[in-house]
């Protein structure tokens, strides 16, 4: 269960710092509560598609993985970025990535901050 809060947190935490940095990507509430409410259910759903979509992906492109030496992770991240923001949009979470060469950018972000964020915070390994 740590784990999961912990992933949920720095999934949170790079999804804001890219709605900070890049302005196609947004994320509205009426005040910092709601604001951070949103950016905890995006988080959650960021996760869901990382769980059960993204492996399903990565299986079906496998030969492209090999053939761009990994390269294509970066239209992977993005994929999964658009449809966290589709999915967002389905259950009316004011969250939304505009267009594909945002959304690579985004999950390049993404990707580095959680990577660091999991560094940083523990985890339930010990």
């Amino acid at each position: 269960m740590k784990n999961f809060v912990v992933k949920t947190i720095a999934n949170a935490a790079a999804l804001a710092v890219a709605v900070w940095l890049l302005d196609k990507i947004t994320l509205t509430g009426d005040s910092t509560g709601k604001e951070v409410g949103t950016l905890i259910v995006v988080a959650l759903l960021f996760g869901l598609v990382n769980f059960l979509v993204k492996p399903v992906v990565k299986v079906l492109t496998f030969p492209l993985f090999i053939l761009t030496l990994g390269l294509i992770t970066l239209v992977v991240n993005a994929l999964m970025l658009l449809l966290t923001s589709w999915l967002a949009d389905k259950f009316d979470v004011s969250f939304h990535v505009e267009g594909f060469w945002t959304a690579v950018l985004g999950g390049l972000i993404i990707s580095i901050v959680s990577w660091a964020m999991n560094v940083v915070l523990p985890d339930d390994k010990d």
